[in-house]
């Protein structure tokens, strides 16, 4: 006799499958689908690449490639099956082909071009669908993909590392380095699954990081450098071809050769109106999410900490805190000048660091 299991239990195992993909679906969401026939697994599926077939018809034909009938079959899936032609065919036209009994949905797609018309076509062929089954969970999975369909800007993240003593780096500016080779590891991670990383020009000018993906699987972000005064040396490591690089600086005739020699490097340089070497962090944003980035994750500094979260842009924060003080040094944030509610996602210890995840709203009193 197999064991019963209820949806949750099945949802659960879907949100397992999805996690296989991070770093390597987006702008498509995370997926994971898993086929039941009287209480036993037929198939599994996930999303594994942007452009591949969805978990569902990976469900579907690994199921096939067993001979296995899926007539009667209930199919889990974390997210509404797709409805539209896209890179790949349908999701929902796979399901009712192959006369699934039953469907049972995470959450509905946000996308306007999907957002309940599978689950009212499925219904409308007879199929039995149950939708909100942890849905809250399946949002969280998808923060950067609902965010991002639902507002078109890209989901933000802050990345900070500290001392106990609240310092990202000492007064001189050098910060190598504050955290462990564990957490370290675990930033090469968090790289892999956003689109973009971002970091200011003091950040560059002191450190002279790669900000690619070494010590973990993962595609290499695209590399989003603030440089409003164009201060930047064309030798830095984020020069080189190791991944795409955008840098963006203030408008003036004067840097037009300096431009030039940043682009023969295959930098693209992206002038924009501001004052003083400062950007309007929002143009910036916008921009990026006219070329579809759709997730950005800011690695420093202080700067561009405060200017991003005083936008209101800053939608999550990984904190680092190591086992080590400063004493004095350059604080974690700068000036925030807008009331903000920062609530604690989860705790993480990566040996002696200390991870904390926060959310942020932002209030108007």
């Amino acid at each position: 006799m197999p064991i019963e299991h209820d949806d949750a239990y099945w949802i659960r195992r879907c949100f397992t499958l999805a996690k296989k993909g991070k770093g390597f679906t987006s702008p498509n969401p995370l997926v994971g689908a898993v086929i039941v026939k009287d209480g036993k697994v037929v198939a599994e599926g996930d999303h594994r690449r942007y452009g591949d077939d969805h978990a569902e018809v990976n469900a579907i034909n690994a199921a096939l490639r067993k001979n296995a009938d899926l007539v009667g079959s209930t199919i889990y899936v974390n997210l509404e099956p797709c409805f539209h032609q896209g890179n790949t065919p349908p999701c929902v036209e796979a399901i009712i082909r192959h006369r699934f009994q039953r469907v049972v949905i995470s959450s509905i797609d946000p996308n306007p071009l999907v957002s309940g018309k599978s689950i009212h076509k499925l219904r409308s062929s007879g199929i039995e669908c149950t939708t909100g089954i942890l849905e809250a969970d399946s949002q969280l999975l998808n923060e950067k993909f609902f965010k991002y369909i639902t507002t078109r800007l890209p989901f933000i993240s802050l990345k900070a590392a500290q001392t106990q003593d609240g310092f990202i780096a000492k007064k001189n500016g050098a910060s190598k380095w504050i955290t462990n080779k564990a957490s370290r590891r675990h930033v090469h991670e968090l790289r892999g699954e956003y689109d973009a990383v971002m970091v200011g020009a003091a950040t560059v000018l002191k450190d002279d990081p790669e900000l690619t993906v070494r010590s973990a699987k993962g595609r290499n972000p695209l590399r989003i450098i603030i440089d409003g005064k164009l201060r930047l040396p064309i030798s830095s490591k984020v020069c080189r071809s190791d991944a795409a690089t955008i840098l963006y600086t203030v408008k003036s005739i004067e840097k037009k050769k300096r431009i030039e020699a940043f682009e023969k490097k295959g930098v693209a340089v992206v002038p924009l109106p501001g004052k003083n070497g400062r950007m309007d962090p929002h143009q910036i944003v916008d921009d990026l999410a006219r070329h579809n980035i759709s997730s950005i994750l800011i690695e420093g500094g202080q700067h561009v900490f405060s200017e991003f979260i005083n936008a209101a842009l800053v939608d999550k924060i990984y904190l680092f805190t190591a086992n080590k003080s400063f004493g004095t040094g350059i604080p974690t944030f700068g000036d925030i000048r807008i009331p903000i509610i920062a609530r604690r996602q989860s705790v993480k210890f990566f040996q002696k660091d200390i991870l904390e995840e926060y959310y942020l709203t932002y209030s108007s009193w």
